[in-house]
C-alpha cells in the first residue's frame, strides 16, 4: 500500500514537471518584430554572364564574392577577396555587378542611399581575367577619383564605363588607363538631370538608370530631365538620436526637393545620343506629347535600333519607338492603348532579340505575353487564358521556348513555366504556392524560393525541365523553433459580398481558438491597385503576434487589387478608394455574421494606401469598426505624386468629382471610431502634410483623436528602437479600445 501511494505521489509531482516541459512559448512582441523569426534565404545571387553553368554570391560579412554551381549548389572558387586583393583600400563592400562577359568586377563601396531605389557609392574595378599560367592580376582600381558615382554601365564590349556624378555623365576608358571624360556639364540639382531619373520617375516607373551603350560601344544614349519648372516641396529636419544631425542641435534644418503633385507640372524630359569617337552629342527627334513620359530607354541588338518607350499623361498610350542614334530619326513600332491605363509592370518585361522582342499587355482582359518582329508585327499571342503572366524570365532560341511565371492555378499562387514553339506548355515548379525562379544565363538552370501559406521559404536549384537538382535552403531549423511556440492557424476564406462580388482573404485564430467565445478582429489590408496581400505565402508578422494575444486577424484583397484580370484590377478608376473601402465595410459585416465574433470590436489597419484605406472605410458611412490605425497614409490625391495619381485619376481639373468622392476629407464628419494617425516627419513619399491637414480637420469638426508622430522618418519609419516602438504603439491601442 505505501509503496502504491509513493508512485502516486511520484507521478503527481512530476505531472507538472512534464506539463512544463512540453508547454509551447508565447509570442513576444519584441522577437516578432525583431525579425527573429526571419526566414533564412539566399540574397545577392547574380548569374555569372556568358556562362550558363555558374552563379556568384557576396558573402555575409561583403568581404568576398564567390562561385557556385548551378547543379550541386557548391562552392566553386572565390572570385574576390577584399584580404587578399592587391591594393584593396576597403575592408568590406555593399554589392557589385559584372561586365557583359563576366571578364570584370565593379565593385560598390560607401553606399548612401538618396530615395528608394537611388544612391551613390565609391566604386572599384576588380578583373578576372587570367594570364598564360592561369593567374588573374589580383588588384583593385578606382573607377574614378572624382568622388562618388552612381548608376556605373558598362559597355558591351567591356572597354569603357559610363556613370552619373552630380547630375551629370562622365565616360571612363579602361584601356587608356581610365582616362575619364566628361559627357555633359549642364547637370544641377532640382534643375537638370542626366542619365538619372527624377524622383517621380524613379518611385513610379521603378528603375534607377536612364544611360545606356550602343550594341557596337561606339554610342551613349541617355534621358535628360528638366525639373526646373517642377514646384518645390520641403520638410524639416531635427537633430534626432538614431542617427544623430549635430548641425541641428539648436536649430531645425530642412529638406528641397522637386515633387510634383497630381495637376502640376512634370519635369520636361528628352533623349539624346553621344557618339563617343566624334564626342557629339544630339538631341533624338522624339514624336511625344509635350507632357508625355519616357519610362524607359534601352538599345537593341542592332546598334542603329534604339528603343524608346514613350506614354502620354495620361498613361493610357504606350509607344514603341525604333531611334537612328546619329540621324535622330524615330520610327514608331507598336503601340498599346487602354480604356483606363497601361500598368507599369509592362516596362521591363520588354526584352530585345536578334529578331524579335517580348511585349506584355492585357488587351484581351489578362496580362499576357506577345511575340513580336523588329518591325513592329505581332507573331503571336505565346499565352493565353483568364489568368495573369507575371514576369518572362527569358526566351531560348534554340528551341523557341519562352520562360514565364503566372497565376494559372489560382490569383493566390504563381507558378514557373515554359512553353514551346508549338504552345505545349510545361509546368516547371513543383509545389503549388509562390514559386519565384531566377535562370541562368542560357536557361538551362534556375534557382527557385517557394512558399506557401505554412511553408517557410525553400531554396532549390532544378533544371529546365522542372527537376530537382540540389536543396540549398528548408529552414528546418525555423520549423523547429516555430513548433516551440503557440503558433495562431492561417487559413484561406473566401465570402460574396452583398454587391454579389467573390473576394479572397486569409484569417488567423489564436492558437487556443474556442469556436464557443467570441473574438474582437483587427482587420490588416493595403488594397492599392494591382497589390496582392492575400497570397498563398508564409510570414510572420505583427499580425502573427496580435492574434497569439486572442485576436482573430483577417486580411481581404477587395476590388482593385491584383491577380484576377484588368476588369475587377480597374473597376475603381478615376474614383480611388470608393469601391475599395466598401469592400472592406463588406469584409467587416461578413466578420460581424461569424459566430466566434464579436461585432463590436472589430478594428482596421493599413499603411500608405492601406492608412488611406482605413481612413476611407471608418469614414465610409456604416459604423462597423471601433477602432483603426492609419500610418504614413495618403489623405487627399491632391497632394500625391502626378504619375501615381494621375494614372488611376487623371488630373484634378479633368476629374474633380472623383478627386471630392476619393478624399478623406469628404467624408470626414462621418468618422466612426477610435482613431490614431502615425507618421514620419521626413516621409517623401506621402508627405506629413497629408496627416496634418487632415488632423487639422478633425479638429475643426469636433472629433477626437491620437496621433503619433515619428521624428526624421521617412516613409518606412524604421531606425533605431523606432519599429518597436511603433508597434508596441499599435499594440496598446487596440488593447485599449478592443479587448
Amino acid at each position: 500500500m505505501k509503496q502504491k501511494l509513493f508512485i502516486l505521489l511520484l507521478l503527481g509531482l512530476c505531472a507538472p514537471i512534464l506539463s512544463m516541459a512540453q508547454a509551447k512559448k508565447e509570442l513576444t512582441l519584441a522577437e516578432t518584430v525583431n525579425g527573429a523569426f526571419q526566414q533564412e534565404n539566399i540574397y545577392g545571387v547574380i548569374p555569372i554572364p556568358g556562362d550558363g553553368e555558374h552563379y556568384s554570391q557576396m558573402n555575409a560579412q561583403g568581404t568576398q564574392i564567390v562561385k557556385y554551381s548551378f547543379k550541386t549548389g557548391q562552392q566553386v572558387e572565390v572570385l574576390f577577396d577584399a584580404a587578399t586583393a592587391r591594393e584593396c583600400p576597403f575592408k568590406h563592400f555593399d554589392s557589385y555587378s559584372f561586365s557583359p562577359d563576366g571578364s570584370t568586377l565593379l565593385i560598390a563601396t560607401e553606399t548612401r542611399a538618396i530615395y528608394r531605389r537611388s544612391y551613390t557609392a565609391v566604386y572599384y574595378l576588380y578583373s578576372l581575367k587570367r594570364n598564360m599560367e592561369g593567374k588573374i592580376d589580383n588588384k583593385v582600381e578606382a573607377l574614378s577619383d572624382g568622388g562618388p558615382q552612381q548608376v556605373p554601365v558598362f559597355s558591351p564590349d567591356g572597354s569603357m564605363v559610363a556613370f552619373v556624378r552630380d547630375n551629370n555623365i562622365f565616360l571612363v576608358k579602361r584601356l587608356y588607363g581610365n582616362s575619364e571624360s566628361q559627357v555633359t556639364t549642364d547637370g544641377k540639382r532640382n534643375a537638370i538631370l542626366n542619365g538619372t531619373p527624377d524622383w517621380v520617375y524613379e518611385e513610379e516607373f521603378a528603375y534607377n538608370r536612364a544611360l545606356e551603350f550602343s550594341a557596337d560601344s561606339k554610342m551613349l544614349a541617355y534621358v535628360r530631365w528638366d525639373e526646373s519648372a517642377v514646384p518645390s516641396y520641403s520638410f524639416p529636419l531635427y537633430a534626432g538620436e538614431v542617427p544623430h544631425r549635430a548641425d541641428y542641435e539648436k536649430y531645425p534644418g530642412s529638406y528641397t526637393y522637386k515633387y510634383p503633385k497630381t495637376g502640376e507640372v512634370n519635369s520636361k524630359v528628352s533623349v539624346h545620343t553621344f557618339d563617343i569617337k566624334t564626342k557629339v552629342n544630339r538631341q533624338v527627334q522624339v514624336p511625344m506629347d509635350e507632357d508625355g513620359y519616357i519610362p524607359r530607354i534601352r538599345f537593341t541588338k542592332d546598334p542603329e535600333k534604339l528603343a524608346i518607350l514613350t506614354l502620354n499623361r495620361h498613361q493610357n498610350r504606350l509607344e514603341l519607338y525604333f531611334a537612328n542614334p546619329r540621324s535622330t530619326v524615330c520610327k514608331l513600332a507598336l503601340r498599346d492603348e487602354s480604356d483606363t491605363y497601361i500598368k507599369e509592370n509592362v516596362f521591363d518585361n520588354i526584352v530585345f532579340y536578334a529578331d524579335n522582342f517580348t511585349f506584355m499587355s492585357e488587351r484581351d482582359g489578362f496580362n499576357h505575353l506577345y511575340w513580336y518582329s523588329m518591325n513592329g508585327n505581332l507573331l503571336k499571342q505565346v499565352t493565353k487564358g483568364e489568368f495573369e503572366v507575371k514576369q518572362f524570365l527569358g526566351y531560348d532560341s534554340k528551341t523557341a521556348t519562352f520562360y514565364y511565371t503566372s497565376n494559372e492555378e489560382s490569383p493566390m499562387r504563381q507558378a514557373v513555366y515554359k512553353i514551346d514553339r508549338k504552345g505545349r506548355k510545361t509546368k516547371l515548379s513543383q509545389q503549388p504556392g509562390i514559386n519565384s525562379p531566377q535562370f541562368s544565363t542560357d536557361l538551362r538552370y534556375f534557382l527557385n524560393r517557394y512558399t506557401s501559406l505554412n511553408t517557410p521559404t525553400v531554396i532549390t536549384l532544378n533544371d529546365n525541365t522542372g527537376k530537382t537538382l540540389a536543396t540549398l535552403v528548408d529552414n528546418a531549423a525555423l520549423k523547429e523553433k516555430l513548433a516551440s511556440y503557440q503558433m495562431p492557424e492561417k487559413k484561406f476564406f473566401s465570402f460574396q459580398t452583398s454587391d454579389g462580388i467573390m473576394l479572397n482573404g486569409w484569417m488567423m485564430k489564436p492558437a487556443d481558438f474556442d469556436e464557443t467565445k467570441k473574438y474582437p478582429v483587427i482587420m490588416y489590408q493595403y488594397s492599392g491597385p494591382g497589390s496582392q496581400e492575400v497570397r498563398d505565402a508564409f510570414s510572420i508578422s505583427w499580425e502573427t503576434y496580435m492574434a497569439s494575444q486572442g485576436y482573430i486577424v483577417v486580411c481581404v484583397d477587395g476590388r482593385g487589387t491584383g491577380g484576377r484580370g484588368a476588369a475587377f484590377e480597374k473597376c475603381t478608376y478615376m474614383n480611388l478608394g470608393v469601391k475599395e473601402s466598401h469592400d472592406q465595410v463588406e469584409a467587416a459585416l461578413y466578420l460581424g455574421m461569424q459566430p466566434y465574433v464579436d461585432k463590436e470590436r472589430i478594428g482596421i489597419w493599413g499603411w500608405s494606401f492601406g492608412g488611406y484605406m482605413t481612413l476611407m472605410s471608418m469614414s465610409e458611412g456604416t459604423p462597423v469598426f471601433k477602432a483603426g490605425v492609419a500610418v504614413a497614409a495618403v489623405t487627399d490625391w491632391n497632394y500625391y505624386d502626378t504619375v501615381y495619381g494621375e494614372r488611376f485619376m487623371r488630373t484634378p481639373q479633368e476629374n474633380t468629382d472623383g478627386y471630392r468622392a476619393s478624399s478623406a476629407f469628404t467624408r470626414a464628419d462621418k468618422l466612426h471610431g477610435h482613431l490614431l494617425l502615425v507618421h514620419g516627419t521626413a516621409d517623401d513619399n506621402v508627405h506629413y502634410q497629408n496627416c496634418a491637414e487632415y488632423a487639422e480637420r478633425l479638429v475643426q469638426l469636433g472629433k477626437q483623436f491620437d496621433m503619433q508622430i515619428y521624428t526624421n522618418r521617412d516613409h518606412s519609419i524604421w531606425g533605431g528602437n523606432t519599429r518597436l516602438h511603433l508597434y508596441t504603439k499599435l499594440t496598446d491601442f487596440f488593447n485599449m479600445h478592443l479587448k
